[in-house]
């Protein structure tokens, strides 16, 4: 009979080994799922990623300052963020697949509506209806972002890294197609026409949601989001995440301008440089996903070596002047590769290892947890991508894109460098744990063999 530490040794044992690896055939809901789930992903990303080349540029031309550019680019970030929380704790009352079709119509009106602003007045009244539109658009977005979260979860239990991963691929293709699309189609018919096109888009997939992704029914149960938000690791995933939108929301909002004025491109040339951080954020997820999947034990050491390079990467982005570096294109595209392939390393394994630690805490399996997770992870996200806009829009004009790229990889490196510490704490308790319980599994044994060999005198 298995002593009392004995079964801890096995508790702990299940709760960090790798996951259960399910059946190599997926069923038919789960194929419909993930047909959603991709496209959910490329439509969103590809209206979200269209304004990247050309919109600042039309923004200044109504006496918008750059600063404001970054708070309408950070706007919808704000206002994803409060949306994914409400959202996210009440996944279960209002449903999972209406969330995500109500978001999607709701994204695709107010992407259409925004294609109309050129004719808005310039100056207060344009500003205003940006951030109005902007923001009615952000929360039709959590609400269908943080719902395919959930979903995804639920339906692909045992590899959710492997899911991911690659539904990443179709982030990735909508980050990539988007800036030169969108900058494309501004050159050669005006402004109005790609939000048009791809609100539309939106629509279409509407409808494909409704007769594809299946029915989700699942009953409501009491979870904490303060219980898991007092959780350390979690709020430590949770920074390593925000430093990662940032970072995305920060180049958004910067990047376009950096390259006109450094190196005389074109909205239409912006838009293909900004395929350099999209492109291999996309091709690496799905074997970041099946990695992290399939060696779980790594996991939190590719979020430690993705943080570091993407921190060296944004300081030679510019580069920072410190360096004494000139800025020259090449650098900045190899820098931008880097970039893409670190924010892919680090950010596959981070819902992961959420859901890994609601578990360890006892928070129940089901879908009001996966939305809690989900809220909470889209609203961390949420809260970068208005951070890096906002906040890096600022230093840009007060100095200048080399030193507001600088920050953004200070942040990097101070995530990283938190993760190495509570990690390493944490392996070295853990051997401290396991050392104690096999010590006090042999006093054990030892104190009993005395006792079964008199009894067999």
């Amino acid at each position: 009979m298995a002593t009392n530490a004995d079964q801890l040794t096995a508790d702990h044992v299940d709760r960090s080994g790798p996951p259960e690896t399910p059946g190599p055939k997926m069923t038919r809901q789960q194929i419909l799922t993930l047909i959603a789930m991709a496209s959910i992903n490329f439509s969103s990303m590809i209206c979200y990623s269209i304004l990247g080349p050309f919109f600042p540029l039309e923004a200044e031309k109504k006496g918008v300052s750059q600063a404001i550019i970054g708070l309408i680019f950070g706007c919808y970030a704000f206002c994803t963020l409060v949306g994914s929380l409400i959202l996210g704790k009440y996944i279960v009352q209002i449903g999972a697949k209406f969330m995500i079709i109500a978001g999607l119509f709701v994204s695709g009106g107010c992407t259409v509506v925004f294609g109309f602003l050129d004719r808005a007045p310039e100056g207060t009244i344009f500003i205003v209806l940006c951030f109005v539109i902007r923001s009615i658009n952000a929360v039709g977005f959590a609400a269908a972002v943080t719902s395919s979260f959930a979903v995804s979860a639920k339906v692909f239990p045992h590899n959710i890294a492997t899911i991911l991963g690659f539904m990443e691929i179709f982030t990735g293709i909508g980050l990539i197609l988007g800036p030169p699309f969108g900058g494309w189609m501004y050159q050669s018919f005006g402004y109005e026409i790609p939000f048009i096109v791809l609100g539309c888009l939106l629509f279409l997939t509407v409808p494909l949601n409704m007769w594809i992704l299946p029915n989700f029914d699942a009953v409501a149960t009491p979870v904490s989001f303060f219980r898991l938000c007092s959780q350390v690791k979690i709020m430590l995933i949770c920074f390593v995440v925000f430093t990662l939108s940032s970072g995305i929301g920060f180049l958004d909002a910067t990047l376009s301008l950096f390259a006109m004025e450094k190196f005389s491109l074109s909205t239409g040339s912006v838009g293909l440089l900004m395929i350099g951080v999209s492109l291999p954020y996309g091709a690496a997820s799905p074997l970041f996903g099946i990695i992290s999947d399939k060696y779980p034990s790594i996991r939190r050491w590719m979020m430690v070596v993705g943080g570091m390079a993407t921190a060296v990467s944004f300081c030679l982005l510019g580069p920072v002047p410190i360096f004494h570096i000139r800025s020259q294109l090449w650098l900045t595209v190899v820098m931008l590769v880097v970039i893409g392939f670190s924010l892919c390393m680090t950010c596959i394994p981070t819902f992961t290892e959420m859901l890994l630690c609601a578990r360890e805490n006892d928070f129940e399996e089901g879908l009001s947890t996966l939305g809690l997770v989900s809220g909470l992870f889209s609203a961390v996200w949420s809260a970068g991508m208005f951070f890096g806009p906002t906040v890096g829009g600022y230093i840009t004009q007060k100095l200048n894109f080399e030193w507001s790229a600088g920050v953004q990889g200070a942040l990097a490196f101070l995530a990283a460098f938190l993760q190495i510490i509570y990690f390493t704490n944490e392996e070295i308790r853990n051997r401290r744990t396991q050392k104690t319980t096999r010590t006090e599994s042999a006093i054990s044994i030892e104190e009993k063999s005395p006792l079964l060999s008199n009894a067999n005198h």
